[in-house]
């Protein structure tokens, strides 16, 4: 029997957020699917599922903590003052990211070429601004992504183990619902970084550039957003 770790359970499990996830902007947002322009309830539902199963799967796999994400990582170790899982976690998060959505392409092969908008096809591995605005984006990203450690500590110290997974899937729900319409809410910098760096290289008929300009604000804004999370918890000794 093969071993299990905490390296792969974030690998396995952030594989399987950004394979769910994506999976489901692919089905709203490309042409001839089944899902097609079933809209923004759509996504940020799948969404959220797919934040509950990949936290399951990280758990199986040997990843007690099952962050799947760089500044879930961040702020808990700001709060502990324990860095050394920032060298493990986040390359494992950021790889797995980039395999999901590499499966997410897989998926819908065909799909690509029937797709006439290349924002589309971007928008399937990345998020985007719905107003461009340097200042704004960044601050939305850092709001919600505050929102979502404040939200895993809280919900962490005050639900059975077992459905912590399923309450952490309702937390990004709503933060989709409610805090997602300015920037598609990365609030987690594999989920963005690894897909869009998939994207670059990936031979998809009629894509456009990935934006790179605008790639920076969803990696560092939820890490400046983390800092401050994990600083409060430590204040108050969660």
């Amino acid at each position: 029997m093969l071993a299990t770790s905490s390296i792969l359970g974030e690998f396995l499990g952030t594989l399987v957020l950004l394979l769910l996830g994506n999976g489901v902007v692919a089905n709203v947002v490309l042409n001839k699917t089944k899902g097609q322009n079933s809209g923004w309830l759509v996504i940020t539902a799948g969404w959220a599922f797919a934040v509950t199963i990949g936290v399951y799967v990280a758990q199986r796999f040997g990843s007690l903590d099952a962050h799947l994400n760089p500044a879930v990582t961040l702020a808990f170790a700001v709060q502990s003052s324990d860095y050394t899982k920032l060298l493990t976690y986040i390359p494992a998060q950021i790889l797995g990211a980039a395999v999901g959505a590499t499966l997410v392409w897989l998926m819908y092969l065909p799909h690509w070429a029937e797709t006439e908008d290349a924002s589309a096809k971007l928008a399937v591995f990345s998020t985007a601004p719905a107003i461009r605005d340097t200042k704004s984006n960044f601050i939305s990203e850092m709001i919600a992504t505050i929102m979502l450690v404040l939200g895993i500590a809280s919900i962490a110290a005050n639900t059975a183990a077992g459905f912590v997974p399923y309450i952490v899937g309702i937390l990004v729900w709503s933060i989709g619902l409610s805090l997602g319409g300015p920037t598609g809410y990365a609030i987690n910098p594999a989920r963005d970084l690894g897909p869009r760096i998939v994207y670059h290289f990936l031979p998809i008929a009629g894509k456009r550039d990935a934006d790179w300009s605008y790639a920076w604000i969803p990696v560092v804004a939820p890490l400046v957003g983390a800092i401050l999370a994990g600083g409060l918890l430590a204040l108050y000794a969660f």
